[in-house]
C-alpha cells in the first residue's frame, strides 16, 4: 500500500484521472473493511482533485446518513428526493448540478459549495447503497469526464460493500 497520493496539479482533468484511480486501487486493494476503503477514497479524492468537501451519505431506511467525509461539517440526515443527494438518490442516477443555488429544494449545509456532483452507488438488484456526494467552492466545476471517472471511483466503493 502507498501511504501517499502523488497528482500534478497543471494536468488535465482526464491526466489528473489517469494518474489517481490506478493510485487509489493501489490504495485499497486487499482491505475489505469498507469504512477504511471509503475514508481512504474519500481522502484521496479531495486531496488528489482539490475539491472542497468529498463525502458519502449511506441509505438506512426512508433516509441517507452521514457516513466518512473531509470537509466542512454537513448535514446528517437527508430525505428521499431532497437537496441533489435525495434527488440522484430517488432517480438512481448521478446528478451535476453547476449552480447549487439554482437547485430546487438544495440543502445549504455551507454556503461555500457552489457546484456539486452526486454518483450513486447501486447494488446488484438496483437497490442504491449509498452516495458519493462531491461538493466545490466553484462553480460548474464537474462535467461528464468527472461523472465517468467517478463512476469508477463508485465501483471501487461497490465491491467492499
Amino acid at each position: 500500500m502507498s501511504d501517499s497520493i502523488v497528482v500534478k496539479q497543471n494536468e488535465s482533468k482526464e491526466e489528473l484521472y489517469a494518474s489517481l484511480i490506478p493510485q487509489i486501487e493501489a490504495l485499497v486493494h486487499g482491505e475489505t473493511d469498507a469504512v477504511a476503503v471509503i475514508s481512504n477514497i474519500i481522502a484521496a479524492l479531495r486531496q488528489g482533485m482539490g475539491w472542497w468537501w468529498v463525502g458519502v451519505y449511506f441509505v438506512k431506511n426512508d433516509e441517507l446518513i452521514l457516513g466518512p467525509f473531509q470537509g466542512e461539517v454537513a448535514c446528517f440526515r437527508i430525505k428521499l428526493g431532497q437537496g441533489v443527494c435525495g434527488t440522484a438518490w430517488k432517480n438512481k442516477e448521478a446528478l451535476i448540478v453547476d449552480n447549487v443555488d439554482e437547485f430546487p429544494g438544495h440543502i445549504a449545509c455551507s454556503s461555500s459549495s457552489k457546484s456539486e456532483i452526486v454518483i450513486p452507488v447501486l447494488d446488484k438488484n438496483d437497490n442504491v447503497l449509498l452516495v458519493l456526494d462531491i461538493d466545490s467552492d466553484q462553480f460548474s466545476d464537474f462535467d461528464e469526464i468527472d461523472k465517468n471517472e467517478l463512476q469508477k471511483v463508485a465501483a471501487l466503493i461497490k465491491n467492499v460493500l
